[in-house]
This record gives structure tokens, sequence and C-alpha cells, in this order.
């Protein structure tokens, strides 16, 4: 059984197999299903953000490792718009598509590590990770 995966995000039926993937995935290291349900909603959030802003994308998973720890990586990746104003679309409750604003803060919650690059017309990458402890 591979230890990643990679899915094109183009609609709301990828948004589906990327998050059951994950999930499936990440059962291997034996999270809990509290913790397999956090990186599943993750894993749809920015799924659901590439649909949304990019149009197309891809998410991938993969099992990490850094010494004794064992954990999850999901990578999302588009070549989109790009965020204009980072800090902000970071804040709970700013939305520029009239939802709740709780996609980028709920998963920087969620997850352990987050990272985010995005360059204006060039697209972006988002990061996190999830240890089991």
């Amino acid at each position: 059984m591979a230890d990643s995966f990679q899915v094109r995000i183009r609609a709301d039926s990828d948004i589906v197999a990327a998050r059951q993937e994950g999930r499936t995935l990440a059962s291997r290291l034996g999270f809990s299903s509290s913790e397999l349900a956090l990186i599943a909603t993750s894993i749809s959030e920015l799924a659901r953000n590439i649909v949304q802003y990019a149009g197309a994308g891809e998410i991938t998973v993969s099992l990490s490792h850094n010494g004794s720890r064992h954990g999850v990586t999901i990578v999302a990746h588009d070549k989109g718009p790009g965020i204009v104003d980072l800090r902000q679309a970071l804040i709970d409750g700013y939305s520029t598509s009239g939802s709740l604003g709780l996609g980028l803060p709920g998963v920087r919650r969620l997850m352990d590590e987050f990272d985010i690059v995005s360059d204006v017309g060039q697209g972006t990458t988002v990061t996190v990770t999830k240890w089991r402890w």
C-alpha cells in the first residue's frame, strides 16, 4: 500500500474522493476517530477552496515521519489567482465569497503545523501536518 496519493481537484466529487482516501491513509497510523475526522475536515476545506477560488488543483496526502513522530501531511496546490491579503484571509470571519470565513483559519486550528504560500496571479500552496502523539 502506498504511503501517499494525489487527487486532482476540479469538482465536489473530487473533494469526496480526497477526503475518503486521506482518512484511509491516516487510519494506518492509528489516529483516533476524532483525529481522523479533523484530518478529513481539513482535506475537505482545502479542496473546497481549490474548487471555489482556483477552479482546479491537487491535493497530495502523505505519511510523514520526524524522528519518532508519525503523522499525515496534506499539500493543497493550485495555479489560481492567489490570495491578495494572506493576513486577512487567515482571520476568522473574513470571506470574499460570502461564506462564514472559517476555512483557512479553521484548518490552521485543526492541524498541528500550517504553512501557506500564495502569489497573486501564480497560485497558492497550503501545507499542513497532523502528528500522532
